[in-house]
């Protein structure tokens, strides 16, 4: 409803806007009561000469139309039809080809025909004369194909339009018949100056232009030649095309029909020997020439159809329906309006849609984590509770074991280092237990002073016979002698075993089985008070983001829970320090240019003075 309330306003008010006068015609009266009224004329030799010509012819129709003024216009076809459109014009003077295109658009009247001042007074003056210049190897019309050539306006009956016709005539094709034209529009001398100044090839002036140059001294007509000359007998001027009706003096329907008789009665009473038609170059008026030859002629190069800009012509038609042409482009301006408002209105509902189904999505997958990481906890903390009684257990038969063989055989003997390295490993899976625990119950965990060097040591000990059995190289290269960390070590250990058990998976991969050596390389250094643990290996290398892979429940292996590097992650950020996944060719320092990198950084502080050593290879 409120749209239709809009539309009916806004159709209301333009309608009542389109019946008011425009300003220019409320402006044509002058003080001492009369109308004035401006005629358009074809500016063709520029607008100085084109007033220096009608000026008189003005003064003459001023002096004998009652009531009545007139003034000159010199415009060019564009600037006429504008004009006429809008109302600032009421009469034209033009050829009979600019006649018949603007009376297909706006309601005008033929009132009479100008006789020529040379050619007996004939009435037919209209044409066009294909110039070349003298040396020129262009002899017939045939030959001007794929050459150059300049003009007026393409709209020019005298010039462009009937030069076309002639080439029609004789079977060319008018399309693409030159290989350019150039329009130079008004004056016309430019025109032959071109061809004078080999810019062009070929000049298509208006009939007498030629003839009329040389007249006045601007050019030798024995530098110059027409092509296809058919000059009918008894006129003046040379012509290569069939000659048309003369110019004519016009009248918008807007002027009142008694001045528009009072014109034609004064244009016919001008003489041949008048001033003003000597002033005029014509011999005065005729009455209106039959445009069938005009008409004939636009028919068979479809030059009916308007050439006119588009914006144009939908102001003419706006022009001759104003009230319902004002209607329909406030409709459209409207529908457009509401139009867009709804697209907008759309799109923000879309957003906003998607949005809440994204952040649905991460709620879903958030609780599906929260539940998956509750049943682990619970699972965990069971598995704890029931393997802290067989790691107790353990623990107490290798220290009895020990006793006995220390006892009978000394704490030299094979057995008694085996119960040792027993006790210590059981000591250590019950420390892992307890720190599960203390997890679990969101404990914090305990912060020792350790030594990383012996740390990583202890893990390689750990994993050494999966080192053998998989046939992997171990190489370190532990820059630091002593470098003293203080946070949880076991956590510290079991980042270390973690990523050198994906280092182990990454190496013993099928598509890594024909790899002649497979290797690991632990690099250890303190760079600017931070230690860096860097662990590279030859192995398969990243298949995903570094980011995904510290993700919960994240997990590249088939049966892989996702919870090693994420945990791990955790672990280090506790330190303070980050954990970093790149590809070996990454890294400048890398020793092997495929496989993977992982780099531990942890800020630390050393409590006595770090010094390099040799590597030491294991």
């Amino acid at each position: 409803m409120t749209l239709l309330l809009i539309l009916f306003t806004s159709l209301t008010v333009l309608s009542t806007v389109a019946a008011k006068p425009t300003l220019n015609e409320a402006n044509t009266l002058t003080e001492s009561g009369s109308v004035h009224y401006r005629v358009a004329v074809l500016a063709n030799y520029g607008v100085a000469k084109s007033k220096q010509r009608w000026q008189p012819l003005m003064d003459y129709l001023t002096s004998t139309v009652p009531s009545a003024s007139f003034e000159v216009v010199p415009l060019d076809f564009v600037q006429m039809n504008e004009q006429l459109m809008n109302g600032q014009v009421q009469f034209v003077v033009t050829n009979p080809g600019h006649y018949f295109n603007m009376s297909d658009d706006f309601p005008i009247s033929w009132l009479a025909t100008m006789k020529s001042d040379k050619h007996s007074g004939n009435t037919f003056a209209i044409g066009a004369t294909i110039i070349v210049r003298q040396d020129s190897s262009l002899w017939s019309i045939k030959d001007l194909a794929g050459h150059t050539a300049v003009a007026s306006d393409p709209n020019a009956l005298g010039g462009y339009q009937a030069a076309m016709g002639l080439i029609h005539s004789m079977d060319y094709p008018t399309q693409n018949f030159f290989d350019n034209v150039s329009f130079l529009g008004f004056p016309l001398e430019p025109l032959i100056y071109q061809v004078r100044d080999k810019t062009a090839d070929i000049a298509i002036t208006p009939f007498c232009t030629f003839e009329q140059m040389v007249e006045q001294g601007y050019i030798n007509a024995e530098n110059y030649r027409v092509i296809n000359d058919i000059t009918p007998e008894g006129y003046d001027c040379a012509v290569s095309t069939p000659l048309y009706p003369n110019w004519s003096f016009a009248s918008s329907d807007d002027v009142p029909l008694k001045v528009r008789t009072n014109i034609t009665r004064a244009l016919f009473s001008i003489s041949e020997t008048d001033p003003i038609s000597v002033i005029g170059q014509n011999r005065g008026w005729a009455a209106p020439i039959s445009q069938f030859q005009v008409i004939k002629l636009y028919k068979e190069l479809a030059l009916y159809e308007t050439n006119e800009p588009l914006y144009l012509q939908v102001w003419q038609w706006v022009k001759l329906n104003q009230q319902w042409g004002f209607g329909f482009i406030a409709l459209f301006i409207i529908a457009t309006i509401y139009h867009l408002w709804l697209e907008y209105r759309f799109m923000k509902k879309s957003d906003n849609l998607l949005s809440t189904e994204r952040q649905l999505k991460n709620k879903a997958l958030q609780l599906e984590r929260l539940q998956s990481a509750a049943i682990l906890g619970e699972i965990g903390a069971g598995l704890a509770h029931e393997l802290n009684q067989p790691i107790a257990a353990i623990t107490q038969y290798s220290e009895g074991g020990m006793i006995e063989q220390a006892k009978h055989y000394g704490e030299d003997s094979v057995q008694y280092q085996l119960l040792s390295k027993i006790l210590r490993q059981s000591n250590r899976a019950g420390e892992i237990v307890h720190r599960i625990r203390t997890l679990l119950q969101r404990k914090d965990t305990q912060s020792t002073d350790f030594d990383v060097c012996e740390q990583i040591t202890l893990c390689l000990e750990l994993l050494a016979h999966e080192f053998v059995s998989h046939k992997i190289e171990i190489k370190t290269k532990l820059h630091c002698s002593e470098l003293i960390l203080k946070g949880d070590k076991v956590g510290f250990c079991q980042v270390v075993i973690n990523v050198l058990k994906n280092a182990i998976d990454a190496l013993t991969e099928t598509s890594c089985t024909q790899l002649n050596s497979k290797q690991i390389l632990i690099d250890l250094r303190e760079v600017n008070g931070h230690l860096q643990l860097k662990v590279y290996d030859n192995g398969i290398g990243l298949t995903c983001a570094n980011e995904d892979f510290k993700t919960t429940f994240f997990s590249t292996k088939e049966n892989g829970l996702g919870l090693g590097l994420a945990i791990c992650n955790d672990v280090i950020m506790q330190f303070g320090g980050y954990i970093d996944l790149s590809t070996c060719a990454a890294d400048p320092d890398s020793p092997t240019p495929s496989g993977c990198r992982v780099l531990i950084d942890i800020p630390v502080h050393i409590p006595q003075q770090s010094y390099l050593s040799d590597p030491k290879y294991i």
